[in-house]
């Protein structure tokens, strides 16, 4: 009792100071009532301090009690009011409340005080909102009544920067932005309206400017909040390298958040610097050793890396950890496909949709295991199973109806695959009739009438799609189809419209880059070396542009030491990439480095193994080392590949020549033979 009796003195003695020091002195009230309203303030914050500790609802009657009679003894100490709402909000008794701030306004209806109170009254109540939805009503109540408090109290800068975040919810972004900004002028280093403000011109597309803002806050004020903000306004942008330097700052101010961590760890993984991610992850697996996440992180960097052993270790890591989970076995999966091992990929998704089948799915299950169907059609259609291809896109369309449209596009995409060109005609056509106002469906039809040779027919078709959003890809997919048909004066205009509508670097690099290799085929090489350059110059690590420059002048033996560098630098983007090793290949074999280029080639061969060209090359680099018989055989292959593709793909000329060196390596193939 005794020291229940200190307590409430000193708590007594300090309501007193606060209220001294907040509320207006208003001399003309009279000494009793000011000393009534010290008194009953200092109770109620006792009573409210109370039943915050142990919820009596005695306790929170009293402290309601006390407060009211505080603020009736003085109406204007704003304080009072502000304590009483607090209440009344942890309590959830809105009604009460807006009936106090209702009954003030009668009494006074400039209380600036009352009408504050009402605004977060219906704050509050848009905190309440099912999830997804808005209260319309307490949206619109909360702007009226902030905009009286502003109005009547312009240098409240939190009321500023709550009516700025009002307009904001109700999409009124320009009062939301000048309401942000007048708050700044009364506060310029207020961190709510600079980061508020910085959210708003994310919002609206403007992530420069929200750039601008984020910095000015956290270089006033640096905090693991506005840096965290920061830090994603670059990742919008894909400024990982920004946004990392930007956690690392949040980082060294909360190093134990475990969050921030993981959030530097990716951005430093997408900013290319692999083997400080890496570190992090390695790190939070001590600090989180049953979490199956982090271990799973770290085998897709080793993936990436191409160390496929601590990849597979990583993996079986998160396994022991999580036994049952599907995202071990899920990185297992896209783990073989990086290796180039695509049985093993299909074997492990197939165990993988047979260990998860069920006799009813919901619907978020259906769309889900058809995005694996889908992946497993895909993986056999890489590897060349194709019947098993068309059977996952079969399977993916039963699961999910809504996934019809798609099966559809897959289905004929895999029989062009498989140069079933009869089938994938069959197919588009049907799909079309069923489904005649469906984007993806009219552009494949046209594209199957491409690769039939049907040009002026495919071209008709895809213009007849113009006139909407997708009018750039439709170009592309036009110039495509004039390219197939060798209408290279067609292709070219048709990538000047495409480039007119090219908006961001990446579709800009698209058209320059087919523009290089519709030059390329005309061979008109200047040209063509050009327009690669411009895809360079956007894009340094474009390995495609890479690659097609280094390899168009390794074909003509021109310039073989930057052919070479081009090339390399392309193969170290993609190791795996059979083309750019076959490139490598080729130019190691102008360079007469036969060895280097046979070890290459064979290489790109067990990426590649139908391609013509592939062979062709090898078949020269036998030659030259006087491996006249492996020479044929490569040729061989090379004109069988040759009969495999498609009309449109095959160049006559370069089918003649391989023929004449078939046949030149048969004679002398015939005259050692004899020597022998």
């Amino acid at each position: 009792m005794i020291r229940l009796a200190k307590t409430f003195l000193i708590a007594l003695s300090l309501g007193a100071v606060a209220f001294a020091q907040a509320a207006p002195q208003d001399q003309s009230a009279p000494p009793e009532n000011r000393a009534s309203a010290y008194y009953n303030f200092a109770m109620g914050r006792v009573y409210a301090e109370l039943a915050q500790a142990d919820g009596n609802k005695d306790f929170i009657d009293k402290a309601i009690q006390h407060y009211r009679e505080a603020l009736k003894a003085d109406p204007k100490a704003g304080i009072i009011l502000d304590e009483l709402t607090d209440l009344y909000l942890a309590i959830n008794r809105l009604d009460d409340a807006t009936a106090l701030a209702q009954d003030l306004l009668k009494q006074n209806p400039d209380n600036v005080d009352a009408h504050r109170m009402l605004g977060r009254i219906y704050t509050t109540a848009l905190s309440h909102a099912p999830q997804g939805k808005i209260d319309e009503r307490a949206l619109h109540m909360a702007i009226q009544e902030y905009e009286k408090v502003t109005g009547k109290d312009s240098k409240d800068a939190e009321s500023w920067v709550m009516l700025a975040k009002l307009y904001g919810t109700s999409g009124n972004a320009p009062d939301a932005e000048k309401a942000y900004n007048t708050a700044l002028a009364l506060e310029p280093d207020n961190e709510d309206a600079l980061t508020g403000l910085a959210m708003l011109y994310g919002n609206m597309g403007d992530t420069k400017r929200a750039i601008e803002k984020l910095k000015a806050a956290t270089e006033k004020n640096p905090n693991d909040r506005s840096l965290r903000i920061l830090a994603q306004a670059y990742e919008e942008q894909k400024d990982y390298k920004n946004a990392a330097e930007t956690l690392r700052k949040a980082v060294a101010l909360s190093p134990d958040d475990d969050h921030l961590a993981r959030g530097l760890a990716e951005d430093l993984y997408f900013s290319d610097q692999i083997e400080e991610a890496l570190k992090i992850y390695q790190d939070l697996a001590s600090r989180s050793p049953r979490d199956p996440l982090i271990p799973l992180r770290m085998a897709e960097i080793y993936s990436n890396k191409r160390d496929y052993s601590k990849a597979h270790e990583a993996i079986e890591k998160a396994k022991k950890i999580d036994p049952d989970g599907l995202e071990p076995r899920q990185e297992e999966i896209k783990l073989y496909e990086a290796e180039g091992k695509l049985d093993q990929s299909i074997a492990t998704l197939n165990s993988l949709l047979a260990d998860t089948a069920r006799k009813i799915y919901s619907k978020e299950e259906q769309q889900e295991r058809a995005g694996r169907y889908e992946e497993l059609g895909n993986l056999n259609r890489t590897a060349g199973h194709y019947p098993e291809a068309l059977e996952a896109f079969k399977q993916m369309g039963a699961v999910y109806k809504d996934s019809a449209q798609l099966m559809a596009v897959q289905t004929v995409e895999t029989y062009r695959a498989a140069k079933d060109l009869a089938s994938a005609q069959r197919e588009a056509e049907a799909a079309l009739k069923k489904f005649p106002n469906e984007y993806l469906i009219a552009r494949e039809h046209a594209e199957v009438m491409g690769d039939l040779g049907k040009t002026d027919e495919a071209a008709t078709e895809l213009r007849g799609l113009l006139n909407g959003p997708r009018d750039f890809q439709t170009l592309l997919a036009t110039a495509e189809v004039y390219e197939k048909g060798k209408r290279f004066a067609d292709m070219g205009k048709t990538l000047d419209e495409a480039e007119k509508l090219a908006s961001t670097d990446e579709e800009k690099e698209s058209v320059f880059f087919m523009r290089g290799a519709m030059f390329e085929r005309m061979k008109k090489y200047d040209e063509s070396e050009a327009a690669f350059r411009k895809v360079l110059a956007l894009n340094p690590q474009h390995a495609g542009a890479l690659n097609y420059l280094g390899y168009t002048l390794a074909d003509r033996n021109l310039r073989l030491d930057e052919a070479y560098q081009l090339i390399k630098k392309a193969v170290d983007l993609d190791p795996d990439n059979g083309a750019y090793l076959d490139s490598l290949g080729w130019v190691y074999f102008r360079q007469g480095k036969l060895a280097d280029a046979e070890g290459c080639l064979i290489k790109a061969t067990s990426h590649m193994d139908a391609d013509p060209t592939v062979h062709d090359h090898l078949g020269d680099v036998y030659l030259k080392l006087g491996k006249t018989k492996e020479a044929i055989a490569q040729w061989t292959a090379s004109l069988k590949g040759f009969k495999d593709e498609l009309p449109s793909e095959v160049d006559p000329e370069d089918v003649s020549k391989i023929g004449t060196k078939l046949d030149a390596a048969r004679v002398k193939l015939a005259q050692e033979t004899k020597r022998q």
